[in-house]
Formats: C-alpha cells, structure tokens, sequence
C-alpha cells in the first residue's frame, strides 16, 4: 500500500486530502516539520503534502532549499507537495522552483489534489521508464554505483558510456577517495574487454627500484634475486584492461617504458633482450595535477599527452552532497550484510551535518565513519553518539579582515562588505550554472544589477557553467 504525509495543523486540510484516496493510501499526518522528518526517518512515503507556513522557510530561493533539504536527505526521491493560501501562492511557486513537486492552493479542492498527485504519479513512470532504457546499458551489478542525482556526476556516466566500447586510453582525475578505481572498474565490465582480465597496479604502493619488473616483468638472473622468470602486468593482462593508479609517482625509466606500450605495444622485460608485443586497453588515474607535473618537469609530455586521450575528472563528494542519501543507503547495505545488526536509517541531525561537513577525504571517508557507527550503534538507527564529535563542528569561516594602519574604520568595513558580496555572488552563480536570469531572481535583484556587481567584481558567467 502506498503511503502519504500530510504535514498541517489543519483539520479540514487532512481529511480532505483523506478523502480523495480512502483505501489506495495510508495517509499520515504530522502538525510540524519535525515530526513530519521523525516519521519519514521510520518509513517511507511516496507523497508529501506540507502547509507553506510548516516548512518554516525564510521565502528566499535558497531558503527554500534548506528547508527541503532534510525530506531528501532521508528519502532522495522524496515528491513533496506545497500548500499554500491563495495570498501565497507565489511564495508555492518558488517552493516548486527549489525542487517541491507541485503546489496545492488551498482550501483545498479533492479535484485538484487528485489531478496534482495523478500527474505526479505519471511523470514518476516517465522518469522510471527513461532511467530504465539508460540502465540497459549497465550491467545489474554495476546500478547501485552509477545512481545519482547530481548533474556533474551524470555527465561523467555519460562519458563512461561513450567510451567504455573503444579502445581508447582513459585519465581519471579527481582526489583521493572518490571513486576513480570503482570508475576504471565499470569502464572495463561495459567495455569489449569485460570477459578478459582486469589488472589493478597501484603504482604508488610499488617501491621504485620494482616498479620496472612488476610493470613489464624480468628475466633469471637481471639483478639480485630474481631467481625466476617473472611476467609483468602488462603481459598478465593481454587482451585485457590494466589500471594504474597514481600514475604521476612511477619512475622516468617506467614512464619511458610505458610511453613504448603506448605507442606501439611493445616491451622488453627487465633484463631481456626479446620485444614482447600486448593488446592492453589502459586505464590511467591521478590525484596530482600531471599537466602541472609536465611543466615543472617531474612527468613527461609526451607520455601525458598519450595517457589524456580521454580525461574524465571525477568530483570531490563536496561537489555532490546531493548523493550522500544514496552512498549512505548503499553503504547500509552492504554493512548490515556482513553483520547481525539491522540499521535501516540515518538520525536527520546526522545527515544535516553530513550535509555541512567539508569531505576531505571523500567517499573513502564517508564509508570509514559509517562502518565505525555501524559498530558502535546499539538502536536500529545510525544516532549522533555514534559518530565523531568533529563531525557536528562546523566551520562558518568567518570572514577576517587584517588590521592596517593605512586603513580607517570606514574602509574596512566596505572590504568586509565586497568580500562577502563577492562571496555570496560566486554561491548563486556556482549553484545556478551561469544563468543570469535565475541567478538573478535567487538573489532578489534585476539581471541589471546583477550584470553590473558581475562586472565590479570580475566575474564571467562562463566560469560557473557546467562542463
């Protein structure tokens, strides 16, 4: 059965919205915001019917989005429903325009509240039909790591798409901890290679005087104990997939090596004289900068430049909080597999301040300070006791400006005032992508002004649009 949440103090307003779905829903109802997260927390519902006023939004753009953040961060597909008296009706609407489904004006018509939850219904199975014919490309184990809900996530799945059937070399970018590895993975099981072998070197991890005869292998005898013939990745990996991971730490003997393979497919073992050929499609990953390596002359050129032919830059986890609900559902998951213990949820403080908390360490990070919470939990949900008191301290970086004796009173205060204007210009830019229009309409200003403060503090729309 499914199940809907009406959220008002309203009595008439719930047995309205009761009326219109009698014995197809379960209808719930909660008087306040927070009692309304207490239940989501419990279990699902697939509508949320919320007065204007319950939200308790401060009517901007981006108060809006606080305010529904805490529905998605416990249920990502969340359908909320706004209502709203006739008066308020354009407050509804950039409810709607933060992300809230629909808007209901109210009182509230039994027509309309069918109409909106029936065309909610169907867009749902439009959506679900789309993302179906998208997932008939990935393979049934791969899904659960290619969900997301963040944009600049979805162009990287696009690309993996668009390159995963040739046999072009691939440059993974991004810090340590977001994924780059699981990223070469699905790249190798949705390529023409998937039934060959998947080789993973971390070259970092390798001791320089090794990496040479772990890469292409040596001969009995080459130097003191090699007491064998050893075959190098590689070789191992003909026909295959090899991944290196943290390319920008091999040796300039390696990368002159590895240059060859590139080039022609050829190698010679440590100590050998025979030209060994492979068919390898080659996966190449860096949490360094190599172009910034190539100009300082620590990685080489020619080498970066066949390793580029196909970058994708994977995002910090701070650059798509919108997908910590998903990692933490499937992090879940996988935790209550290897273990007696049932949690199915996460305390809403816990993903508020998931929300806040800067990541440095990524997705590595986030799965760490999950499974040290599964351990410690004693309830059938992940509470705040169970987790790192650094995590509820967030930094607000307050603004500083330094004292001067060339500076009056006066002058400071107008820095502190540009800077966080300039500050707070570059948040609606970078969340709007650029768009003059409803970047503009975010911060309560016209276009004109918002072109004008543009142009007084150097910033071009290009810099924040999406690549």
């Amino acid at each position: 059965m499914k199940s809907i949440l009406v959220t008002t103090a309203q009595q008439q307003i719930i047995k309205t919205i009761r009326s219109c779905f009698q014995s197809d829903y379960r209808v719930d109802h909660a008087d306040k915001k927070l009692q309304a997260l207490e239940y989501l927390s419990q279990r699902h519902y697939d509508l949320v019917f919320i007065e204007l006023d319950a939200l308790s939004a401060d009517f901007s753009a981006e108060g809006y989005i606080q305010a529904l953040q805490p529905f998605w961060q416990i249920y990502s597909t969340i359908e909320i429903i706004v209502m709203a008296p006739q008066e308020e009706i354009r407050k509804a609407i950039k409810a709607v325009k933060a992300g809230a489904s629909d808007y209901l004006p109210l009182p509230a018509d039994p027509e309309e509240v069918k109409h909106i939850s029936d065309n909610i219904t169907e867009s749902i199975m439009m959506q679900s039909e789309l993302d179906y014919l998208r997932d008939q490309f990935w393979q049934v184990d791969s899904r659960q790591f290619v969900q997301t809900k963040s944009p600049i996530m979805e162009k990287v799945f696009d690309k993996i798409r668009s390159v995963s059937q040739t046999k072009s070399t691939v440059l993974l970018s991004g810090d340590t901890g977001t994924g780059k590895s699981v990223m070469a993975k699905l790249i190798h099981q949705h390529s023409n290679r998937r039934d060959a072998q998947f080789i993973s070197a971390h070259c970092g991890a390798i001791p320089d005087t090794l990496i040479e005869s772990e890469m292409f292998g040596h001969e009995k005898g080459s130097f003191t104990g090699a007491i064998k013939r050893k075959l190098g990745k590689f070789e191992i990996a003909h026909g295959g997939t090899i991944f290196l991971d943290e390319i920008g730490t091999i040796t300039p003997a390696a990368q002159i090596k590895l240059l060859q393979v590139l080039q022609d497919g050829t190698f010679q073992r440590v100590g050998g004289e025979e030209v060994l050929k492979t068919d390898v499609r080659v996966i190449a990953a860096s949490n360094a900068d190599l172009k910034k390596m190539c100009d300082e002359g620590q990685f080489r050129k020619d080498l970066y430049y066949r390793l580029n032919v196909f970058p994708i830059e994977i995002p910090a986890l701070s650059e798509r909080i919108e997908d910590i609900p998903l990692f933490v559902e499937i992090i879940l998951r996988k935790l209550n597999n290897f273990s007696s213990k049932n949690i199915h949820s996460m305390h809403p403080q816990v993903m508020d301040a998931f929300s806040r908390y800067s990541w440095p360490g990524n997705i590595r990070e986030l799965e760490n300070l999950m499974e040290r919470a599964h351990i410690l939990e004693t309830s059938s949900r992940l509470t705040p006791e169970s987790f790192p008191n650094d995590l509820f301290e967030f930094d607000a970086n307050p603004l500083f400006i330094p004292s001067s004796e060339t500076l009056t009173l006066t002058q400071v205060r107008q820095r502190g005032v540009e800077e966080v204007e300039r500050n707070y210009l570059k948040d609606v830019l970078t969340r709007h992508r650029g768009k003059i229009g409803e970047s503009a309409e975010a911060a309560g200003i016209s276009t004109r002004q918002l072109n004008k403060l543009m142009n007084k503090y150097g910033l071009r729309k290009e810099e924040f649009k999406t690549l």
